[in-house]
Formats: structure tokens, C-alpha cells, sequence
């Protein structure tokens, strides 16, 4: 149907319209009148005339009802396509379309001539004038694929529109009928057998047609817009429609694709500027029609005006249906208008429309991701009542709630009421749910659930198999974890690089280098590729094991891979060579980085000054720490930490607290360690007031003093032997609930032990015992030393007999110490 002119002027858009910017037009293209005029005008050379005789013969042929196959090798051999071209267009009347077919059909496959696209062309049309459709669709699909051979004008790149114009000027002066059906097989077949992610294709034909004033059916057109809606290319959708406009009388059906196809392309202003122009045109907008407008408003978050269409709609007399109430629901909730979509669900009901599963999940969904899971629960209940079914949708909404809302247990309890009903469950809600049991430290109902996806043959996200595998390591479950890796081999669901290097990251985290073995290689043999983290894993857990020159080969071998070590791999081996002593080494290591061009991190400042520190070379490590602050690297409490300890190991004190110092100026807030290095070193050179006030000091600082700094305070004391203020830290431990340790039960021993107080130390000795403290070798040797101070040789004896009993055995010192206690002389009591 086309539109009279003052009609299309009304509703077309002004633009002119272009699918594709590359496409090729033959000389046979026309888009103006003039060009028209030009076409029709005689060429300065026309072909030389046909023979007659072969006139004849041809049509002879071609109007039999049936193929008289011998005499088409003849006709073919002595005709070049174009002179085909002419003889048919001159008997086109005559020829019987059934036998023209079969002739065309023997030409291309059993002689291989390349009829013209003209030719096909023709021939379709011929078909559709005998409505013999679906023969003549069968040839242009076989055109189009080149499953026939075929003589284009141009490259293949444009075949598609050198076949729209042919058949534009088959249909210049004849009626447009068949035309239209010509045009509306061309673009269906370009929408569905040649279907492009973009409908590139069909859309540069359809827009040649409109170019040249020639357009498909109605129902073409429409079929045209929707699959375009459908395959989300909705901006060549509005384009389409513009076109089409030129030319096709739009319905409501039409132009309700079209506004969908504004709202969904974010041209919601056209949407409703078409709308309007529909109700002055006088199309009466119908319910769907408004509820897509509505919907577009309603996304494009202009709520106030979607709801003025609604009341448009009611003084229309269009009445609101269930979709209408639930896109209204959807938008305020999206728009976090809670109170206004209860308003709208009240209508429902006022109305006698019952809201249905979605309009209820859109409120769950809603008030799940506001974190009101008790409001949903709420409306899952209300659903119950009012006889609605939740659905998986339901129960997904929910899932993502509990877990949000850190209430994992209750989300485990969901996953296993859906599976109860049969109700699909997708991977997703698993791992959810298995991530937020492992995050709340229930990770045998996290293994459960990996069970039940396992059974149902689903495959777990490989973000759940690594927290799994993960938590099972951190656990100390190594072994389960091992286990699980080779399940997932064996249920087809091969766990990635991530989760394997997890796992082996576990393995060498608890020293099991012969467990991280072997499963490297079972990765290897599984065709996983090893990357920087797994070489980085194995040099950690080398390390850990003291195998340094393993490490070193692991590193030459990710070299030989194609895999560069990272800062990481660095501060792995320079760590290794630090724990060893090897400063020499670990400088090698540290200039190899640089010129490799890897800049050091704090990690890396941090253990070459732990190394330094470690092996007494304070001036080296304060040298480091001096670079970071003229490389402006971010400090932290761990690097002070480092110097402070190593100053009060070497009794350097005022360094210390200069550095505590800084750290206050730089904001850096010192830590439970930092004081407790300075509480230690303060006691060890004997100003054990002055510890004794920092503990105060940390009090007021929000800091709560532990037992090791409690410790280093008695060990002050011990040492000037003032084990009353000794009896006095260990009330005010108590009084904070904190508790002596082996370390301090051994110090006290010494102490009195020392002190000649032997009663004291045994008393001391168990107690601890008694508490399940369980005294080690040189718990012992300070006992054994107090007897043999004060000549009770015997009562050493009597300990050194005790040592077996615990599992230990006599160690050097004891022995020195009992050896020199025998050539003293005995007490009084002894003799």
C-alpha cells in the first residue's frame, strides 16, 4: 500500500538514509529522474541483431512443456549469456516457466554456464507470474550461495545489490504486483537464509529498493523491523522505518515496532514525538502500543511522564492490564520508589487484576538488592497466599539477598528447597551460595553443594572451585583437596590453571613439595599451560623447604618458556638467599631486577632490609630504607618494625624510639610490635620503668598490650631480680584476661632460679604444666641450673630424669651445666 503525498510528508523523517558506506552500485543503478531518462535513452552502439532462426529454436525449446535436453548443449555453445539475455527478454511471453527452469538447472550443472544475474532474474519473475513461489525462491537462494554459477557485472562483494537493481528494472512499466512479491522474497530471503549479525545485507537491499522508489509488501516490512528488534539492532531499526515511511502506509503494528525500537535505541523523545503524530494522523494507539512507550519511559528512568501516558491511557478508555501495572512496578523499584510500587500493587488488586510471578519477583529482585531480605520474604509469602508459584527466578532473587546479606546458611537452605521441587537452579546461584558459606566458614555445606551441582552433571564456576579449593588448604585439608582436583578430572569439568595453582600454592604453603609434584605434573599431562604464578608457587614452596638451587632451576625454566620472571619471582629468590645469609647473593639478585627493568615494591625493600637486619648490618639496611624515602615509596609500620627490632637487638635504643618518632610524623601509626620491640629493648639495657611506661603509653594509643610484651616486661625484671614488680605485671596480665606463655613461665623460672628461690621455680614449673603449658629443653635447663647454684645436685638429677617423659632429651647445655654442678660441694642435706 503507498501513502498519497501530504501523508508521507507528515510522518516521514527528513534524513536520507544509507546502510552501508561501501556499497558498490552497477551502471545499471538508478536514483534520479534524470538518470532514469538517461536509461531509456538509445546507446550510440546497439548490438548487432539476432538470428532469427536461433530466435526460434530457443523459444521452440522454452515453450515446450517439457526439456528437450539434446538440443540445449547446441543452443548454449553457440550464445554468450548477454545474447541469451536478449533472446528471452524477446519470447519472455512464450516461454513456459516450468520448462525454463529445468533448462536453466541443465545449463548450470551439467554444461557450467554462467547464465546472467538479468537472466535468473527474469526467470524468478516468470515463476511468481505462474505462483510457481517456491521454485523460484529455491533458484534465488541457489544464486545467492553461488551453488549455480553465475555472470555478475561486478565482485561477489556486491552481488546483493547488482541483484536488487536487475530486478527494479525487470519491474520498470509492468504492474507493481509482482513486483512487490519479487521485492518481498528478495529481502526475506536476505533476512533469514542470509542472515548477517546486523542484517547488513538485507537492510543495503531494502534501502537500494527505497532509494529507487520501490518497496516490499506490508507485512515484508513489518516482518523486516521485528527481526531487527530481535536481533537488538534497533538504531538500523528507526533507520528502516524512516524508509519505509517513504512508501508504506504504517499501521499501528508498524509504528508500535518502531516506538519500540526508539525507546530501546535511547531515542525516547522520537518514540513519543511518533506517538503523538500516530493520534493526530488518527491510528488509535492500542494497549500494547502504550505499554511500550510506557516502558521506554519507564527505562529511561522518566517515570513522572510514563505515568502521565498511563493516565492517558484510562481517559482513552484503554484499559490497564497486567503488564501495564508490572512495567510501572518494575520502574519505581529500579528507581528505588518502594512506597509509590506498593501504591501501584494496591491498584491491582483495587482493579481486580491479579499480579502474577513477575510482578512479584520484581519486588523481590528490588528489595533483595537493597538488602531488605525480610521485605522479601515478606512478598514470598504474600505470593503463597495469593496462590502465585515462586519460581526458580523467585529463588535466585532470594539467593542473591541471603548471600549479600551474609546470611549463607539460609541461602544453602533455599538451593536445597529448589532442588527439592525440581526447580532449575543455575550455576550461578551455586557459586554464590558456595562463596558465601566458604566466606562464613561453612565450608563442609560449601562442599554439599558442589556435590549436588556435581550429581546434576552442572559445572561449577571456576571461581567456586578455587575458594573451595582454597579453603580446604587454609584448613589444612590437603589431602580433600587433592582429592576434589582429580573428582573434577574425572567428571569431565577439568579444573583450570587458577584453581590448580591455588591448590599447589597449599600444597607448598604446608611443605608437601612431593604433593605439589605430582600434581604439576599431572597438570602438564593434562595440557594445562603453566604460567607465571604457577613458576611462582613451586619457587615459594623451594624456598619455604630451604631448596634454593631448585628455585633457581624453576626460574631458568619459565625463562626457557617464554615466561619472564616478574618482581614477584624476585622477591621470592632474594628472600631464599636472605633466609640463608647470603646477602652477597641476594644484592646480585636485587641489581639483576633493575637492569631487567622491574622496579622494586616495598615487599622487596622489606626483605633485603629483614636480611641486612638479620645478619647485624644495620647500616646497609638503613641505606635501603633512606632510598625508599627518596623514591617516595610508600612506608608502612612492617619496615619500621624492622629497623626498630634490629636497634634494640644492639641495644640502640634512642634510634629506636627516634624511629618510633617518625613514624607518628609520617601518620603512620606504630603497632603492637613496634612497642613491643621497644618494650624489649628498654629492658635490656636495663631501663625497665621506662618499658613500663610505654605500656601505658599503648593503652592510651587504643592499642591492647599482648603477652609478648608482658614477656620482654618480666624478663626485665628477672633480670635486675626484682621478682616482686614480677608478681606485680603477672596481676595486672590477669586482670586483662591475658595469659602467660612458655616463654614467660620460662623467663619466671630463670628468675627465681637465679635468685636461689628453687621453691618458687618448682612451684612455678608446675603450674604451668598443670595448665597444659608443656615446658621445653630450655625450661628444663633453667631449673637444672638453679639446683646445681644452689648444690642440689640431686634435685637436677631429678629433673634431668623428668625430660625423658616429655618427649625430650638432655641438650648440651644441660649437660655442661650438670658437670660443673657435681664439683661443687654438696649442701649440707645432700651430705
Amino acid at each position: 500500500m503507498h501513502l498519497p503525498m501530504d501523508l508521507r510528508r507528515r510522518i516521514s523523517a527528513p534524513k536520507l538514509f544509507l546502510f552501508s558506506s561501501t556499497v558498490k552500485r552497477p551502471r545499471s543503478c538508478v536514483t534520479s529522474t534524470t538518470a532514469s531518462k538517461q536509461l531509456v535513452q538509445p546507446k550510440q552502439n546497439q548490438p548487432q541483431a539476432l538470428d532469427q532462426s536461433f530466435v526460434n529454436l530457443v523459444s521452440s525449446v522454452l515453450s515446450n512443456r517439457s526439456l528437450d535436453s539434446s538440443k540445449c548443449q547446441e543452443i548454449l555453445s553457440h550464445l554468450t549469456p548477454h545474447q541469451f539475455d536478449r533472446i528471452l527478454a524477446e519470447i519472455g511471453l512464450s516461454v513456459n516457466p516450468k520448462t525454463a527452469l529445468n533448462f536453466f538447472y541443465f545449463g548450470a550443472n551439467s554444461c557450467r554456464y554462467s547464465f546472467s544475474v538479468r537472466s535468473y532474474c527474469f526467470l524468478i519473475r516468470l515463476l511468481l507470474v505462474s505462483n510457481l513461489v517456491a521454485p523460484a525462491r529455491l533458484l534465488l537462494i541457489r544464486v545467492i550461495d553461488r551453488k549455480l554459477p553465475v555472470l555478475l557485472e561486478d565482485d561477489w562483494g556486491s552481488a546483493h545489490i547488482e541483484i536488487a537493481n536487475t530486478m527494479v528494472d525487470l519491474n520498470v512499466g509492468f504492474e507493481k504486483e509482482i513486483g512487490v512479491r519479487m521485492f518481498d522474497m528478495l529481502v526475506h530471503v536476505y533476512s533469514t537464509q542470509f542472515k548477517t549479525v546486523d542484517y547488513g545485507l538485507a537492510l543495503d537491499v531494502f534501502g537500494l529498493l527505497a532509494t529507487r522508489g520501490m518497496f516490499p509488501s506490508f507485512v515484508t516490512c513489518t516482518f523486516l523491523l521485528k527481526s531487527l528488534v530481535n536481533a537488538g539492532a534497533v538504531d538500523k531499526c528507526c533507520q528502516a522505518f524512516e524508509l519505509m515511511c517513504r512508501g508504506v502506509v504504517p499501521d499501528i503494528y508498524l509504528l508500535t515496532i518502531a516506538i519500540n525500537a526508539y525507546c530501546k535505541s535511547g531515542r525516547v523523545k522520537d518514540a513519543t514525538g511518533l506517538f503523538f503524530k500516530m493520534e493526530k494522523l488518527g491510528i488509535i494507539p492500542n494497549v500494547v502500543t502504550y505499554n511500550t512507550i510506557i516502558d521506554g519511559l519507564c527505562k529511561n528512568g522518566d517515570l513522572d511522564e510514563a505515568f502521565l501516558f498511563k493516565d492517558r491511557m484510562v481517559k482513552n478508555g484503554i484499559r490497564l492490564i497486567q503488564k501495564t501495572y508490572g512495567i510501572l512496578i518494575n520502574g519505581l523499584i529500579k528507581s528505588d520508589r518502594f512506597d509509590e510500587a506498593n501504591c501501584i500493587l494496591e491498584e491491582m488488586f483495587q482493579k481486580g487484576i491479579a499480579p502474577n510471578e513477575v510482578v512479584y519477583n520484581t519486588f523481590i529482585d528490588g528489595y533483595c538488592r537493597k538488602g531488605k531480605v525480610r521485605d522479601a520474604l515478606k512478598i514470598k509469602d504474600d505470593m503463597l497466599l495469593k496462590g502465585v508459584v515462586p519460581n526458580s527466578i523467585t529463588f535466585n532473587s532470594l539467593i542473591h539477598g541471603f548471600c549479600k546479606n551474609n546470611m549463607a546458611e539460609e541461602a544453602k537452605l533455599l538451593l536445597e528447597e529448589m532442588l527439592s521441587r525440581g526447580l532449575p537452579v543455575k550455576a550461578s546461584a551455586f557459586s554464590l551460595a558456595i562463596h558465601s558459606l566458604c566466606m562464613s566458614s561453612r565450608l563442609n555445606s560449601a562442599l554439599h553443594l558442589l556435590g549436588e551441582m556435581l550429581a546434576r552433571n552442572i559445572r561449577p564456576h571456576d571461581s567456586s572451585l578455587t575458594i573451595i579449593i582454597d579453603s580446604l588448604c587454609d584448613e589444612g585439608r590437603h589431602s580433600l583437596a587433592v582429592q576434589l582436583w582429580f573428582r573434577l578430572l574425572g567428571e569431565g569439568f577439568t579444573p583450570n590453571t587458577l584453581t590448580s595453582n591455588a591448590l599447589l600454592h597449599g600444597l607448598c604453603k604446608a611443605g608437601d613439595i612431593q604433593g605439589a609434584a605430582e600434581l604439576l605434573k599431572e597438570m602438564v599431562h593434562r595440557g594445562l599451560k603453566l604460567d607465571r604464578v604457577t613458576y611462582n608457587i613451586l619457587i615459594l614452596g623451594c624456598n619455604k623447604e630451604g631448596k634454593v638451587e631448585e628455585a633457581f632451576r624453576l626460574k631458568e625454566e619459565m625463562v626457557s618458556h617464554g615466561i619472564a620472571p616478574d618482581i614477584i619471582t624476585y622477591n621470592y629468590l632474594i628472600d631464599g638467599m636472605c633466609n640463608l645469609g647470603k646477602m652477597d647473593e641476594a644484592l646480585k639478585l636485587w641489581e639483576e631486577c633493575k637492569t631487567n627493568g622491574l622496579l622494586s615494591n616495598v615487599y622487596s625493600y622489606g626483605i633485603m632490609i629483614n636480611g641486612y637486619c638479620k645478619a647485624n648490618k644495620i647500616n646497609e639496611a638503613v641505606n635501603l630504607f633512606n632510598e625508599m624515602v627518596i623514591n617516595k615509596l610508600e612506608l608502612n609500620p612492617i619496615i619500621y618494625n624492622l629497623l626498630i627490632g634490629a636497634y634494640c637487638r644492639n641495644k640502640n635504643v634512642t634510634e629506636a624510639l627516634k624511629l618510633r618518632d617518625e613514624m607518628r610524623i609520617r601518620g603512620i601509626p606504630p603497632s603492637i610490635a613496634t612497642y613491643s620491640s621497644i618494650i624489649h629493648g628498654l629492658c635490656t639495657v636495663g631501663s625497665v620503668e621506662d618499658a613500663r611506661s610505654i605500656l601505658a603509653e599503648m593503652r592510651n594509643q587504643g592499642l591492647k598490650p599482648d603477652v609478648v610484651c608482658y614477656t620482654a616486661l618480666i624478663g626485665g625484671y628477672s633480670k635486675l631480680g626484682q621478682m616482686d614488680e614480677v608478681d606485680s605485671v603477672l596481676l595486672e596480665m590477669s586482670r586483662y584476661g591475658i595469659h602467660p606463655n612458655k616463654i614467660t613461665y620460662t623467663i619466671m623460672i630463670d628468675g627465681y632460679s637465679k635468685l636461689g628461690d628453687m621453691e618458687k621455680a618448682r612451684k612455678l614449673l608446675n603450674e604451668m604444666v598443670e595448665k597444659g603449658i608443656v615446658p621445653d629443653s630450655i625450661t628444663y635447663n633453667a631449673l637444672i641450673n638453679g639446683f646445681c647454684k644452689e648444690g642440689k645436685i640431686n634435685e637436677a638429677f631429678k629433673v634431668t630424669d623428668s625430660i625423658p617423659m616429655e618427649g625430650l632429651s638432655l641438650d648440651e647445655v644441660a649437660y655442661t651445666t650438670l658437670v660443673h654442678g657435681m664439683q661443687q660441694p654438696l649442701t649440707v642435706s645432700q651430705e
